[in-house]
């Protein structure tokens, strides 16, 4: 059912799907930029701090990073799905089953969390090691990994406020929640890892304490300021297979993106654990590194996808493709500039992290320069892999989320490993990158040409604006 729009969702609507293009997307990007960019900045504060306390210390914070990708699997997947969905029903005006979407990915998310953490606490020690922990990381991990666990409800359904936000086009209210609790994190690192005597255990209890306030910020936004489009309660939670289904249809790709990201994880660590201690911590460092340079394509690209979504819903296929372009030429300069000055200073960076350790930071540099050759692909596949989820073309969606962490990423580490030892491990990510590109141009040609066809034959771009209100019709 179609709702009558107020004059404020009204105005939110022609905001989506007339302001010209590269003004909408880097309005709605900055927030999301700033907010990923701050979040990559805690995780790093994380190993940075840890680091102080030894080699097999920040190794632990590796491992630790596949437990966290795989909560974040369980977010990502109900709060990509959730977005994604509700964008698309907000541009064809349908409020209700927008909220209804909102509030059942909220409440499952929360649940969801629980029984990671009640499964996770329990086998804590043979899952560390199963995430590629040695002896000498395992009681690191496990101290870092116990409080973690005990955060992924509030972390989970975090994740679903967040997206829900962004879908309306509300990346400021998100930027808000999520960067406070990022710097609050940085604050708090030092002080519960050296003022309170906790090591690395202090870590992960800044980590979670800053994702409780997080939450709490993006609640007050999402239920209970009265700014969000779509309303989120109890009683709007659905009781429809369909609907679930639908979430986590939507949401897939970004699950099998996390979760491959978590096995890719493991992958590295337990090939790396071969070479030492020092071969883990230095996997771990540059994950950091790179997943902060990531998560500026990530930020832009979340501008991105409400765009997308609005005018897809609305059928003006133009400005999707427009968005699409002008979101790689953006993110390839960028990133093609940061793979630029990683490359030349790779030792500085990694010696940010680990000086006292040579060997850490020999290992690290090459593996660093190694994936800044595969840099300046990642926003042509990211925006791929965006457009198709958002559009509900799960399938090629899951396809490229496959492609990269696990359909190549995977098999590159344990194949070139087995040929070229360590080298094999530290190139493996830039042939992936490389390998998963050329999945997303094939798929990217055909949804393009398909659009075309949709454009020319004046399918879509329904004027849904008759459901304006009287009083924002007459301005």
């Amino acid at each position: 059912m179609i709702n009558q729009r107020t004059a404020e969702e009204e105005a939110q609507f022609i905001k989506m799907t007339q302001t010209p293009i590269g003004k909408l997307i880097s309005s709605l990007a900055l927030p999301t930029i700033v907010s990923m960019l701050i979040t990559s900045i805690y995780n790093m504060a994380d190993t940075f701090f840890v680091a102080r306390l030894g080699t097999s210390a920040t190794g632990a914070v590796g491992v630790v990073f596949s437990l966290m990708a795989i909560i974040q699997a369980v977010g990502f997947t109900l709060g990509m799905g959730c977005g994604s969905l509700s964008s698309r029903l907000l541009g064809q005006g349908k409020r209700d089953e927008a909220s209804e979407i909102g509030s059942t990915a909220f409440f499952t998310a929360l649940l969801a969390g629980l029984l990671l953490t009640v499964f996770g606490l329990r086998y804590i020690e043979p899952f560390m090691h199963l995430l590629g922990a040695t002896e000498t990381i395992v009681p690191y991990a496990i101290d870092y990994a116990k409080y973690i666990l005990y955060g992924a409800p509030i972390m989970c359904a975090s994740f679903v406020l967040n997206n829900l936000l962004r879908a309306q086009g509300k990346a400021v209210m998100s930027m808000i929640g999520i960067g406070f609790g990022g710097l609050l994190n940085c604050v708090l690192d030092p002080i519960f890892i050296f003022n309170f005597n906790l090591g690395i255990a202090g870590a992960a209890i800044a980590t979670v304490l800053s994702q409780l306030i997080s939450f709490s910020i993006l609640l007050y936004f999402a239920v209970f300021s009265g700014k969000s489009i779509v309303k989120i309660s109890f009683a709007n939670m659905s009781r429809s297979f369909d609907i679930y289904r639908r979430i986590i249809t939507t949401g897939a790709p970004s699950f099998f993106r996390q979760s491959l990201a978590s096995a890719a994880t493991v992958v590295l660590n337990n090939s790396a654990a071969v070479y030492g201690d020092p071969a883990v911590a230095a996997m771990s460092v540059v994950t950091r590194i790179t997943m902060f340079v990531f998560s500026f394509m990530l930020g832009f690209g979340q501008g991105f996808q409400p765009v997308v979504g609005y005018n897809y819903g609305a059928g003006k296929y133009k400005r999707v493709r427009e968005s699409f372009w002008f979101t790689v030429k953006v993110g390839t300069i960028a990133l093609g500039t940061m793979a630029v000055i990683g490359f030349i200073f790779a030792p500085q960076a990694i010696g940010l992290f680990r000086k006292e350790d040579l060997e850490v930071v020999a290992i690290g540099a090459f593996t660093l320069r190694a994936h800044c050759l595969g840099l300046p692909l990642i926003p042509f596949y990211t925006a791929c892999n965006m457009t198709f989820q958002t559009t509900g073309e799960s399938g090629k969606a899951t396809v490229l989320a496959l492609a990269r962490q696990g359909l190549f990423f995977i098999p590159f580490v344990l194949i070139l490993s087995n040929i070229l030892g360590l080298r094999g491990i530290q190139i493996s990510q830039a042939c992936a990158d490389y390998a998963s590109c050329g999945v997303a141009i094939f798929f990217a040609m055909k949804f393009f040409k398909e659009l075309k066809v949709k454009e020319e034959s004046g399918e879509g771009d329904t004027d849904t604006s008759t459901y304006v209100v009287d009083e924002f019709a007459a301005d």
